[in-house]
């Protein structure tokens, strides 16, 4: 039995080798690898010396040669095959055994490897006679089998030949992407919006507990340069596909609102406690208070680290489901842990999403670019006085926080605290009635927005009533100069802006 090794990642190689050739097996090396076998002093032969040439154009070219790919390629059912071998004076190669250079890790033409996708395609082919190893986590099973009956199995060199095509066409995607995004920066005339195709090129991060409901599967995937690559998971029993989406609604918007000191709280996606404060640990106070009876069972987002003290006032609380932070204090970890059995701590980097956006329909799939939210300065002045530092610092919360909610949604804020959430009704003046209704007094003086614009007055009217002094809400309504009328004469200052946003 022979086999080739040519890695990038060369984990556990010496380990492997080492059993290959206790089991027997003739072993070939291509360049790194076959100085790290030398180094570690395991027999093998060089593809230098099996081809006659040397590596060729910085390396571009090593593996390259009728030596190596019709060894792996023949067919050993066929006669014309094995007579070709011998005329030729190629030994055939039962085993395959590479891995690709990390092209996601810093895209570039030099990081496209060319000879590796190409034996791991000749090996996958031909897998009724050839074993294709692309996986170092494979390893004692390839190793396992051969030890104990001399080959790989039938069925095991099938499901390596799907994993290999696997791995090829993800590198072959990630490629085109890259090539993508070059021609978006380089010609920009040739590229429309969106393209004629788009690769989705993902990998599986874990396995979740469940799906959105306990009788469906779940699974989380990434294309590799996600934070969820990076997730830390701590305590608690496993995450559930709702726990990383609300997760996520909440580390969203915790990115918009830019404060040293603010936490979220999401349940069902939905923001339903935000603020601001001097300190973090107010901050969560202040959030928490917004709507104590909804944020029961929620995901807390904290900006920062979590400290003892937070985690003790966390504690005091009633039950989180998932508290996400950037980081945790060893001690916050064993109180959440010892106190909060049940409640899962989470660690992500704190970045921005990717620009495109895909959602699933039955049978297809919608792309647009991303919800960006409009800066204030961008907005008119419509109706009323230009307001306070205070009341202008309360409308840009409420305006971010709306852009997050589902719609139609209406957030009244007060005091760097999102009070009021109105999320998801199909009618305008229904949010407005239960952004107030959760409000209550804390509606006196305050600030609201309104994802997009008023149809008609009764919103406005509604805020109005609360004791609602100013409102930020899109234009484009055919009855924009009624509720601007109306507007002036409930005393209240009126902001329109350019942008809309919807989120369903």
């Amino acid at each position: 039995m022979r086999a080739l090794l040519s890695l990038y990642d060369k984990t556990g190689l010496e380990d492997f080798a080492r059993g290959l050739r206790q089991a027997g097996v003739e072993l070939l090396a291509s360049g790194g690898t076959s100085q790290r076998l030398s180094q570690a002093n395991i027999d093998h032969i060089s593809t230098d010396v099996l081809t006659g040439f040397t590596e060729m154009l910085s390396g571009r070219v090593k593996t390259l040669h009728p030596k190596i790919h019709a060894g792996i390629l023949a067919d050993r059912s066929n006669p014309d095959h094995l007579k070709d071998l011998v005329e030729h004076d190629v030994t055939p190669i039962d085993l395959v055994v590479v891995n690709l250079y990390p092209f996601n890790s810093k895209p570039g033409i030099e990081l496209i490897d060319v000879g590796g996708p190409t034996m791991i395609r000749a090996a996958a082919k031909n897998f009724n006679f050839v074993a294709a190893v692309v996986d170092p986590s494979d390893y004692s099973l390839v190793l396992g089998e051969i030890t104990e009956t001399g080959e790989v199995s039938s069925k095991t060199r099938r499901w390596l030949a799907h994993k290999a095509f696997t791995v090829t066409a993800q590198y072959d995607r990630a490629i085109s992407t890259w090539f993508e995004s070059q021609l978006e920066d380089k010609e920009p005339e040739v590229v429309a919006p969106f393209s004629n195709q788009i690769s989705v090129n993902l990998s599986k991060v874990t396995d979740l507990r469940y799906g959105e409901n306990p009788h469906q599967m779940g699974a989380l995937y990434s294309d590799g340069s996600s934070i969820w690559d990076r997730a830390e998971w701590i305590g608690g029993i496993s995450p559930s596909y709702l726990n990383v989406f609300d997760a996520d609604a909440a580390w969203r918007l915790l990115w918009d609102l830019e404060s040293d000191h603010c936490c979220v709280i999401v349940k069902h996606a939905n923001p339903c406690g935000v603020a601001t404060a001097s300190t973090i640990e107010e901050a969560y106070v202040q959030a928490f208070d917004c709507d104590p009876l909804s944020a029961f069972g929620g995901v807390v987002a904290i900006s920062g680290e979590v400290s003892a003290s937070l985690a003790e006032l966390i504690a005091q609380k009633p039950k989180a489901d998932l508290v996400v932070a950037e980081a945790f204090d060893p001690e916050a970890v064993a109180i959440l842990t010892s106190k909060r059995k049940n409640t899962r701590l989470l660690r992500l980097d704190r970045s921005r999403p990717s620009g495109l956006q895909l959602r699933s329909l039955s049978d297809a799939y919608l792309a647009q670019g991303p919800d960006a939210i409009d800066d204030a300065s961008s907005w008119e002045l419509v109706a009323g006085d230009f307001p306070e530092k205070n009341c202008m610092g309360d409308l840009v919360l409420a305006w971010k926080v709306c852009a997050r909610t589902s719609s139609n949604a209406i957030v009244i804020a007060n005091d760097q605290r999102a009070i009021g959430v109105g999320a998801g009704q199909q009618n305008r003046v229904d949010s407005a009635r239960i952004a107030v209704a959760k409000a209550g007094a804390g509606a006196v003086g305050a600030s609201a927005a309104s994802d997009a614009f008023f149809p008609f007055p009764d919103g406005l009217e509604t805020l109005a009533a609360s004791g609602v002094q100013a409102v930020v809400a899109p234009s484009g309504s055919i009855k924009d100069k009624e509720i601007i009328e109306a507007a002036k004469s409930l005393g209240i200052t009126l902001f329109h802006t350019g942008r809309r946003h919807f989120r369903h």
